[in-house]
Formats: C-alpha cells, sequence, structure tokens
C-alpha cells in the first residue's frame, strides 16, 4: 500500500472513477442530487443518501488496483410525508447517513430525513426454492400411499443470494424542528440527534423513548438568538460530545455533570472586534459543520468565509484559520440575493488527522495541512470533480501557499495574494462563478488518501493510491 501520510508533498491526487449519469446540470432532477456520503469505519464501503429518498451503498472492487467501488445495493430509505397537525410536507431527503460498527456478517446504518430516523439492517439474503416435492415421483406419477417408502419430504435448494436492506427500529415524532446531525456514540448502544433547538440522546435498541440532554428554545421564541447547526460525539470519551451554532460558537458538553447539558464544560469561541460587524456577518459566521479529528485532540469547524481548526485544550481562539471565499467578500450581497451565503459546507479530517478538506463553487474542492507550526510550510491542493477530471491524469499536487494569500495562522496573516494552482477559485471574476457547482458533501476514507466527493448527481472517487 502506498504512502498514507496525506501531508506527504511528492503525492499526486488522481480521479480514480465516478458513479452517475455526468449530464449536463440543467437536465438533473432535484431527486437525484446526492445529499450526504459517508464511509464505514473500515473504508470497504460507501454509502450515498439523496433527495429523492433513496441510499446506495458501494463496496471495494478488490480485484481492482488502487481505489475502486462497485455498486453493492440500492434501496428507498424515506418517503415523503404530510403532517396534517402542521400542514406541513416532510421532504424525503436523507440529510445525513451514519455507519454503525460492524458486529456480525451485517452492516447496521442509521438514516434520517428532516423528522424521522430509521435503523437499517443491510445482509446477504439466500433465496431457496423447491427442487423436489412429495406430490409425484421421478416419472410424475403420484406417490403410492399404500407404500409408506414412497412418501418423501419436500427439498430445497439454494436458488440465488441477494442483498437485502429492512428497517430494524423507526425513531420517530422525538423533534419538532428539521434534524440537521446525527451521531454515533464510541459505545456503540447510544447515538444522538440534533435540530435547530434541541439534542436528543437515543439507545439504538429503543425506538420509543429518547432523552433530551440539550435544550435552548427560550420560553419566548422571539427572544431567540441562536440555534443548533451540527452536533457529534467524541471518537474516544463516550460521555463527551460538542455542538455548534449559528453564532459561530463551538459547545464541549459532559453527559457526566448532569442530565440537561445546557451549560457547557468548554466553549470554543472566537472575538471579533464589534467594528466589523454588519448585517452579512451575522450570516457568514454560522458554523454549517464541526468534526472531531479521529483521536479527539482537534476540532475542524466551517463556516461560508472560513475553516477552522481548534486545538480541545485551546479555547480562546482557533489555531489556525484559512479563509476560503475570500475572494467574494465583496460580492456578499449578490450572493445574498441568490441565496448562495446559506450554503452549507461539509469539512472532514483525514483519517490520520494531518489534513482538513472542505468544498467551494465551481466543482472545486481543497485539502488543506493540519500544521499548527508556524515555520511549517502552508499547502494547499485544489481538485476539481467535473468532467475534467476524466482527462487529467494528474489533478493536483501540494501548492505552497505561502503566508499572505488568504491562510491565516492564529489570524495574523490577513493579505490575500496568489499562488499557482489557487488562482483558478480565489482570484476568478464573480461572474465566472456558478453556484449551482457546489461541493457541499464529502468524506475521507478512514485508514487512507482516497475521498468521496458529491457533485450534484455525482460521486467522484480520488485518490493517491
Amino acid at each position: 500500500m502506498a504512502d498514507n501520510d496525506s501531508t506527504n508533498p511528492k503525492q499526486t491526487w488522481k480521479f480514480s472513477q465516478c458513479f452517475g449519469d455526468k449530464g449536463d446540470i440543467e437536465n438533473i432532477t432535484e431527486a437525484d442530487v446526492i445529499s450526504t456520503v459517508e464511509f464505514d469505519h473500515t473504508g470497504n464501503y460507501l454509502a450515498t443518501g439523496d433527495r429523492g429518498g433513496r441510499v446506495v451503498l458501494f463496496e471495494r472492487n478488490e480485484s481492482k488496483k488502487g481505489c475502486e467501488y462497485r455498486f453493492h445495493t440500492e434501496f428507498q430509505s424515506h418517503d415523503a410525508e404530510f403532517d396534517y397537525l402542521k400542514s406541513l410536507e416532510i421532504e424525503e431527503k436523507i440529510n445525513k447517513i451514519k455507519w454503525c460498527k460492524r458486529q456480525n456478517q451485517a452492516h447496521f446504518l442509521l438514516s434520517t430525513n428532516d423528522k424521522t430516523i430509521k435503523l437499517w439492517k443491510v445482509y446477504e439474503k439466500s433465496i431457496k426454492v423447491v427442487s423436489e416435492n412429495n406430490l409425484s415421483d421421478s416419472q410424475g406419477r403420484p406417490p403410492s400411499l399404500l407404500n409408506i417408502n414412497s412418501l418423501a419430504l419436500p427439498r430445497m435448494t439454494l436458488h440465488d443470494t441477494i442483498i437485502a436492506a429492512t428497517p430494524r427500529r423507526i425513531y420517530a415524532n422525538a423533534h419538532t424542528y428539521h434534524i440537521n446531525s446525527i451521531s454515533v456514540n464510541s459505545d456503540g448502544e447510544t447515538y444522538i440527534s440534533a435540530d435547530d433547538l434541541r439534542i436528543n440522546l437515543w439507545n439504538l435498541g429503543i425506538a420509543d423513548q429518547s432523552f433530551n440532554i440539550v435544550d435552548i428554545k427560550p420560553a419566548n421564541m422571539e427572544e431567540l438568538t441562536e440555534v443548533i447547526t451540527a452536533a457529534e460525539f467524541h471518537p474516544q470519551s463516550c460521555n463527551l460530545f460538542m455542538y455548534s451554532s449559528s453564532k459561530g460558537t463551538i459547545k464541549l458538553a459532559d453527559m457526566r455533570e448532569r442530565a440537561l447539558c445546557d451549560t457547557h464544560s468548554k466553549l470554543f469561541e472566537e472575538w471579533m472586534d464589534p467594528a466589523q460587524h454588519s448585517f452579512f456577518t451575522e450570516i457568514t459566521s454560522s458554523i454549517s459543520d464541526v468534526r472531531f479529528s479521529y483521536d479527539g485532540r482537534y476540532i475542524v469547524s466551517r463556516d461560508y468565509m472560513t475553516v477552522k481548526i481548534w486545538d480541545v485544550n485551546m479555547e480562546r481562539e482557533p489555531v489556525k484559520t484559512i479563509s476560503i471565499h475570500e475572494h467574494i467578500r465583496d460580492k456578499l450581497c449578490d450572493t445574498y440575493e441568490n441565496d448562495a451565503i446559506f450554503d452549507k459546507f461539509e469539512v472532514v479530517f483525514s483519517g490520520d488527522g494531518k489534513s482538513v478538506m472542505t468544498g467551494s463553487y465551481n466543482n472545486n474542492f481543497m485539502i488543506y495541512p493540519n500544521s499548527v507550526d508556524p515555520k511549517a510550510e502552508e499547502t494547499e491542493i485544489v481538485l476539481q470533480a467535473d468532467k475534467s477530471a476524466f482527462k487529467a491524469k494528474k489533478v493536483g499536487m501540494p501548492m505552497s501557499i505561502g503566508s499572505g494569500n488568504g491562510l491565516m495562522n492564529n489570524g495574523r496573516n490577513r493579505s490575500p495574494g496568489r499562488a499557482g494552482i489557487n488562482m483558478m477559485r480565489r482570484d476568478a471574476e464573480y461572474e465566472t462563478i456558478d453556484f449551482k457547482k457546489s461541493i457541499l458533501h464529502l468524506s475521507w476514507h478512514p485508514h487512507e488518501n482516497s475521498i468521496a466527493i458529491a457533485a450534484t448527481n455525482n460521486l467522484f472517487v480520488f485518490s493517491t493510491l
């Protein structure tokens, strides 16, 4: 296997494969747009969910060199519903998929739309048929009822093996507002689900009962100032979890302290000069995604303009701030009018925790090193999940971005600049940005340098293997 160090400067990211019709973006149906993508804990399986409520699973193709996947199975996870009490339609769109650690030959995974979470069992099912019966003998004559030796039991033989998916649990009616996150605990027995105002704790084996562990709903809804945007369990400590808010804060909570975790153990928040506040900073500072590194040492968060990396032991400021959309800061009014400013970009750590990845527009996504050494050379890899990936053999190598082209350490370096491959994203004219081609959902293989990218209705796989 190749060197899996995600910061190795000699590595070249290459396009591996693409699932989808690769057609014109204008002719894509809404139901086919991928809304989430997730590797399992081994990296041998990959799941996607779309706006049509479908879940598609892929498995590693061991017969191929490098990192390639093949279709495993597909099933309808959610259907559109109607809430008659509130006169609201509940979309079938899959918001999140989370794999449960495998305990036997079957796979278990959680999927959720806005209101209902389902636990699915995916397994091989044998189909058997009757090969011999007791209604006739080998010549087709009925057996003699007077001779006991002519009686025989029916015989079943294996006809085929299929991949079946069945819902083992349905966790419903626990959220008033839209579910934005689910996260399985490291104990393998519980998980949390979060909506705008509450976080619930579930036992995987109990579908009709959950415990409310965070509730930020004010007595008077007119006093509401923030909402919960994402939540995740600590990867190693089953008592710790964090959640982010629309105010740009991250709160770390400990379930051992009290049943209702409204008071946090740690608060990660970067101070901002009130003079720099504007109408748009209230929107752009909202955190769209937050993740722990696999060892639990670092936290990465994504808002509209930046990626921030936090040390769990230091709350006062992030150890690194990476500017993503500095080149459109002067055009925020336009992004507000076309609703692009409300796009919720995800961010992920590499399996070794040494890199982070997030998306942007024009089907671009970027990889940055998680280096907190101020003397270390900062690099950026810009890749494109587009038709051009089929033609380019080598699609991305680390490029130095120096100290002054949008990447900031502790907020000190803020001057924009130019650096090779990143010019196509940072210094592009606003008119050339295609806001319909946004990379919102992505996932990194837990043990190697392979990544899965959702680009509208296509799933791209890139690798250094």
